[in-house]
């Protein structure tokens, strides 16, 4: 068994549903966390500045009325995702923010700072980092993160290009703390496996884009519906980072999916305006494959423990 701060040793349901760029919001946290799961996203998604300070407001209130109506149901916790990457200008002024309400889950990607780790736990919060590999996920704890998310391939957005076979066994060597996997998981039996693969939570994007409390276009969420995992493509050309996207968002930016220059690091832009010229270029996992109706938040998680249950019978049988 894992060594889980407490914080994480109350989720419900061993779920994170990952930050989604542009796409997660107050609405989507709030439903997840009902639901049992680890609702997240991203700081940049407010903007300005001034809107994180609303959202996190409006998050805190409606978990605290929940839990005040359900005292035997409790919400589960939520988290906040921080691009720790020098494009991201507003990282300081989002991170007191985070302070001030004390948000329980810090999820830093793209870069590990021992100052905003402390900053997570001069009040009690975890930090979970993302990453793609065994030598990142050294440095990660080094510098003070908590937990891991171990990015596999298949996720969507950012990806990993590590089997998470190989990346969860090779982390598991030495690392016996709180650890996330994701990639490619869009049903309770996945969560199931990576969970028997050594993990303590599945880390779900893609599916939660198409659900009703999502930000995203009516469609996006359609465009995953309608497909499965030969739809994807690997690009660095929108980020500057490999990650993987839906082609019929990209034939319909008037691009080839099939032939798409490279990019590189240098031309991350996360916090500014770059990122606008991107908007319509759908992000998505290969696991949607998996996704075959738009549904609430809530139902979706129930389906979930649905096959997640199931699962598990099947193996006791």
């Amino acid at each position: 068994m894992s060594k889980l701060p407490a914080v994480l040793a109350s989720v419900p349901f061993p779920v994170i549903g990952s930050p989604l760029f542009i796409i997660s919001n107050p609405k989507t946290v709030i439903a997840q966390c009902i639901a049992g799961i680890v609702g997240s996203m991203p700081s940049l998604n407010a903007r300005p500045v001034s809107q994180l300070d609303e959202w996190l407001a409006e998050i805190t209130e409606a978990l605290a009325a929940h839990n005040k109506a359900h005292p035997d149901n409790p919400a589960a916790p939520y988290a906040i995702n921080q691009i720790v990457h020098k494009s991201n200008d507003r990282l300081e002024e989002d991170m007191a923010l985070c302070v001030k309400y004390k948000v329980p889950i810090i999820i830093t990607s793209l870069g590990a700072r021992e100052e905003i780790n402390q900053a997570a736990h001069s009040y009690g919060g975890v930090v979970l980092h993302d990453i793609i590999n065994n030598k990142f996920a050294h440095k990660a704890i080094e510098k003070g993160a908590d937990g891991l998310v171990a990015v596999a391939a298949g996720a969507g957005g950012h990806a990993g290009v590590k089997s998470p076979f190989a990346l969860v066994q090779e982390i598991r060597q030495w690392f016996d703390g709180p650890l996330a996997l994701s990639g490619s998981i869009s049903s309770g039996s996945a969560i199931l496996a990576a969970l028997a693969m050594g993990a303590d939570f599945a880390y779900i994007g893609s599916a939660f884009i198409a659900t009703d409390e999502a930000r995203a276009a009516q469609e996006y969420k359609q465009s995953i519906v309608d497909s499965n995992s030969d739809d994807i493509v690997l690009s660095s050309l929108f980020t500057g980072v490999h990650g993987n996207y839906l082609a019929p968002s990209i034939r319909n930016a008037g691009m080839d999916p099939d032939n798409l220059p490279e990019s590189d690091p240098s031309k991350m832009d996360f916090a500014g305006d770059k990122t606008k010229a991107w908007k319509d270029i759908w992000g998505c996992g290969q696991g949607i494959g998996a996704i075959t109706k738009v549904q609430s938040t809530a139902d979706l998680v129930a389906q979930f423990k649905r096959e997640f249950a199931e699962a598990k019978a099947t193996l006791m049988a």
